[in-house]
């Protein structure tokens, strides 16, 4: 049970990491780093704002408290990203952190606490935590994503219209054991 929710919580930020990166291809450099309003984030800061907060909470996941005394969070929301190439540094590097973390994971660690602003989390919750988290700034970068390409945008899963298709598609097959990101999670 225990390798099962490793794995199926691995695959599900695999899976908002990848809406990310589409979405990222299918903008281009001034979308990434507009701002709508004074007090919306761009996709950038959104970014800046996820990488602080994946290094912080994934560093020394099992050994340290996750907010971390050197992270500095209200300067995430500084929009001061100044190119594509260090837009997808933070956002590769913050993944890497939450990943290299996850793998290193046992399955007797799940049950241990940690800290997360001093207060004590099971490792399972503080997981669930940040699943929770990722999410919700994903969402907000592919909705930025489909206000900036408009008609231009392409769908990251069933597009508007064809939900009968995709269905009849579906019971067409033979049935087995997938998890939803898995028809998604596909290379380009």
């Amino acid at each position: 049970m225990e390798k099962d929710y490793l794995a199926s919580i691995k695959k599900q930020f695999e899976y908002y990491k990848m809406l990310g990166d589409q979405t990222f291809a299918q903008l281009n450099d001034e979308q990434l780093f507009n701002q709508i309003n004074e007090e919306s984030n761009s996709v950038a800061t959104i970014v800046k704002h996820m990488w602080g907060n994946m290094l912080s909470r994934w560093t020394g996941f099992l050994t340290t408290d996750g907010e971390k005394n050197w992270r500095q969070r209200d300067a995430e929301f500084e929009n001061d990203i100044t190119s594509r190439q260090e837009l997808l540094t933070k956002w590769n590097e913050g993944w890497q952190c939450l990943f290299e973390a996850i793998d290193s994971l046992k399955n007797e660690d799940l049950t241990k606490e940690i800290y997360i602003r001093n207060q004590g989390h099971t490792v399972i919750e503080a997981i669930n935590r940040q699943l929770a988290h990722y999410p919700y700034h994903v969402g907000q970068i592919v909705f930025l994503g489909k206000i900036f390409c408009s008609t231009q945008w392409k769908s990251l899963s069933i597009p508007k219209g064809n939900s009968k298709s995709f269905n009849d598609d579906k019971f067409a097959q033979a049935k087995h054991k997938q998890h939803f990101t898995d028809e998604f999670l596909k290379p380009d």
